[in-house]
């Protein structure tokens, strides 16, 4: 299985096809592997990038030629997945999938169980 792109900014791509990463998500992807328990091999995967790249981020951060957002205040959600409940009527067909409930405050987002981590995060991180 292929890792997946799933950033909810899309990234322009140049007439050879190279993605041009604007600063500010680049910025958001060198923070990520600053987070307790990440790795960067992690956070490239979840956006599709090969190591070495978020590595060259990480660099120009330290050089100053990257601006980091402030991490102060940056919250997280807590996940819970359950396992989705058989009706009473039957076992769940082969064609139906599970939803993931995201829920603050009054917001719920319904996302179907199939849904990539990475997207999960990054709708998670947007709330």
């Amino acid at each position: 299985m292929g890792a997946t792109s799933e950033c909810l900014t899309p990234v322009p791509r140049r007439s050879d096809g190279k993605r041009e990463w604007p600063l500010d998500l680049k910025a958001r992807v060198v923070a990520e592997t600053l987070i307790a328990g990440e790795t960067v091999k992690g956070v490239a995967g979840r956006y599709d990038l090969i190591p070495s790249t978020v590595s060259d981020w990480r660099r120009m951060a330290r050089q100053g030629k990257l601006v980091l957002p402030n991490l102060d205040g940056m919250g997280f959600v807590p996940v819970e997945i359950e396992e989705a409940a058989v009706p009473a009527e039957g076992p769940v067909s082969a064609g139906r999938s599970g939803t993931l409930d995201i829920v603050k405050g009054d917001v719920v987002i319904r996302l179907d169980a199939s849904t990539p981590a990475g997207r999960i995060a990054e709708i998670v991180m947007a709330l």
